[in-house]
This record gives structure tokens, C-alpha cells and sequence, in this order.
């Protein structure tokens, strides 16, 4: 089964706040970008992969991201998380009618095409599923097959939430790297020890990062 992924992202201006212990002010905006370039790029090396929405108004990240080839979707709703998600995989379904959509997180920096695959090919066998986080309190991939709807139900502890939902979580071995998401610091050294993309080694390079 080819999927189409929708990958939000909010203005760079307002992102990773979380980070402020890790990366000054002036610092997160390019690392958030960072993180979605090696997440883009490695979704769309992905043989399970037939195409990826960003769903975002920023217009440099709306640029970058559309030249590694994502189809750049304005966040129309502009009513949060769940809204821009909703609005992406109704957009893709106008396009391709029945498409098999996955909401994807935008800061995935370690992502490999082939863990994706072994998680999209497990997604396949369900009528809607997800993966949780690392820290298996979130959510990093919430899937719906042809005629499904997305139904996203992220924010706190959306794990929970999703399995609320009647999604199947999936449990497949061998995918940290879809499940490292980075949020704080700690998330950002555990991605690092993956092994991040290109994007994000030069923008992090210059951080000191203790327990690096």
C-alpha cells in the first residue's frame, strides 16, 4: 500500500519551546526547520511513501520544504494541531479520492525510509492505527487506511487519546527512529545517538549539548 503523509508544522518563530534549555531564542527556529528538512526528506526516500503534505504557514519553511519536493498546504483552519491535520488529509482526499493518509510528526530528525516502511506496512493491516512515542506517552504516526477517516486526537497524552479513538497501536520492532521525536533536550541527545540527518547535524554542531 502507498501512503500519502501530512506533516504540520507550526511557524518557526513558535516552535520547540521546550528546547529553551538546549538552544537559545535565536537558535530554535532554524533547528525546528532542521528536524522537518531530515524528516521530509527521509519520508519522501521512503518506498511506502507516494507523496507528502506539509500543512503550515510559514512561508520559509513552506520554501525549503517544498524544494525536497512536499506539495506545501496553508494551514487554512489555522485552529491548531488536530485542525491542520484534518484540513491536510481532506485536501490529499479531494486530490486522490480514498487515498491511504498517515499524519506524520514534523520532528523526527533520526527518521530512516526503512523503519518508516516497516511501520506504514504494519499500519496496512489495520483500518486506522498509530505508533507511540519514545516516551510512550505520545504519538508520532497515526494512520488511516482507503475510506478511513484521520480522526487525529493529538496533544497530551495522546496515546491514551488514540486508543480511545478505536485506532490499533502498532508495536513493530526495530523503529526508534520513528519513534524519536524531539521535543525537549533529553530528546534531542537521544536522536543524536540515532543518528540525525544532515539538516540537523549542521544546525546542532554548533550546540553544546551536555552527555553528547
Amino acid at each position: 500500500m502507498q501512503w500519502t503523509l501530512v506533516i504540520p508544522l507550526k511557524p518557526l518563530k513558535r516552535a520547540k519551546s521546550r528546547l529553551s534549555d538546549t538552544a537559545a531564542d535565536g537558535v530554535r527556529p532554524g533547528l525546528a526547520l532542521a528536524f522537518a528538512q531530515d524528516t521530509v526528506a527521509a519520508a519522501l526516500a521512503c518506498t511506502a511513501v507516494a507523496g507528502v503534505a506539509v500543512v503550515t504557514d510559514d512561508q520559509l519553511a513552506g520554501r525549503e520544504l517544498a524544494a525536497l519536493g512536499a506539495r506545501i498546504v496553508p494551514d487554512t483552519p489555522a485552529g491548531g494541531l488536530n485542525a491542520a491535520l484534518a484540513h491536510g488529509a481532506a485536501v490529499v482526499r479531494t486530490m486522490c479520492p480514498g487515498a491511504a493518509v498517515a499524519a506524520l510528526n514534523a520532528d523526527l530528525p533520526a527518521l530512516r525510509p526503512r523503519e518508516l516502511a516497516r511501520v506504514l506496512d504494519a499500519a496496512a493491516e489495520f483500518p486506522r492505527s498509530f505508533l507511540p512515542d519514545a516516551a510512550a506517552i505520545g504519538t508520532t504516526l497515526l494512520a488511516a487506511g482507503p475510506e478511513q477517516e484521520l480522526r487525529p486526537a493529538f496533544g497530551l497524552d495522546s496515546r491514551n487519546r488514540h486508543r480511545a479513538t478505536g485506532a490499533r497501536e502498532l508495536t513493530p520492532a526495530g523503529v526508534d527512529s520513528v519513534r524519536q521525536d524531539v521535543d525537549t533536550g533529553d530528546d534531542l541527545r537521544a536522536a543524536l545517538a540515532l543518528g540525525v540527518g544532515p539538516h540537523t547535524a549542521a544546525v546542532s554542531a554548533g550546540l553544546l549539548i551536555p552527555g553528547t
